[in-house]
């Protein structure tokens, strides 16, 4: 009876070892492996498939190399032009360097995430509000290039950052409102002025051809005549040669 506890007892041991000893790693994931506290083969990155550690001497940390979508939360940012703004933004990265980004730095996301903030209200504190407006994918880009060069020594690739609300003031928005209605309103009235500049230029050339070329006057009384006839109108107009009034216009 005793043989038979023992060897119960020696199996459970050994399945805890085997437990303890065997990892296995998704095709995106990496272990960083570190033995009695030093990264064991110089970069101590292993995976992804079966991983056999020795028990209670090596450590392993799971890093996911997949992009992480993180949003950063609003953030309160006062512009160039001092006009007071909310903006939150989203950050793409993804760990490239899985032994840096344990070793280097305590927690890589809070890291991250910390510096994209701060970055957010650094970077459009000195943007005035109608570059915000209009060049964003400008501000996009800048912003892309200063975190993932901070980041960069954590092992972490920053591939985009995109901006994605900005919350105006109320006040801000009416003022903007009444801006765009008297630009539309501007618009509108150059088109209108140009359309009657080309309208008169066009007047201009029909008379002085009529001018020219007495019979097209002629013709042109004529169509009019047809275009007030086929109206069914009880009264008829009936063209006066321009001729039989130059004594009276001359008188």
């Amino acid at each position: 009876m005793e043989q038979y506890q023992s060897l119960v007892i020696l199996v459970v041991l050994a399945i805890l070892l085997l437990s303890s000893a065997i990892r296995i790693l998704r095709e995106y994931e990496r272990g960083v492996i570190f033995r009695l506290g030093r990264l064991i083969g110089g970069s101590g990155v292993k995976g992804p498939g079966l991983i056999l550690l020795i028990p209670f001497i090596d450590k392993m940390v799971r890093v996911s190399l997949r992009t992480v979508v993180f949003d950063v939360p609003p953030q309160d940012v006062i512009t160039q032009d001092n006009v007071s703004i909310k903006v939150n933004a989203v950050v793409y990265f993804r760990v490239i360097e899985p032994q840096k980004a344990i070793v280097q730095v305590e927690n890589y996301m809070a890291a991250t995430s910390q510096f994209s903030q701060t970055t957010l209200r650094s970077v459009l504190g000195q943007s005035e509000l109608d570059d915000i407006l209009s060049q964003r994918d400008k501000i996009n880009q800048q912003l892309q290039q200063i975190i993932d060069a901070h980041t960069e020594p954590w092992g972490i690739k920053v591939s985009n950052v995109e901006v994605k609300q900005i919350d105006l003031p109320q006040e801000m928005q009416r003022a903007m409102a009444r801006q765009a209605e008297a630009e539309r309103e501007r618009r509108s009235k150059v088109i209108s002025a140009e359309g009657e500049f080309q309208a008169s230029q066009r007047l201009a050339d029909a008379a002085q051809i009529l001018a020219d070329q007495p019979s097209a006057l002629t013709l042109r009384y004529l169509q009019t005549l047809v275009e007030i006839s086929s109206e069914h109108n009880t009264t008829t107009i009936f063209p006066v040669p321009i001729d039989l009034l130059k004594p009276f216009l001359n008188k």
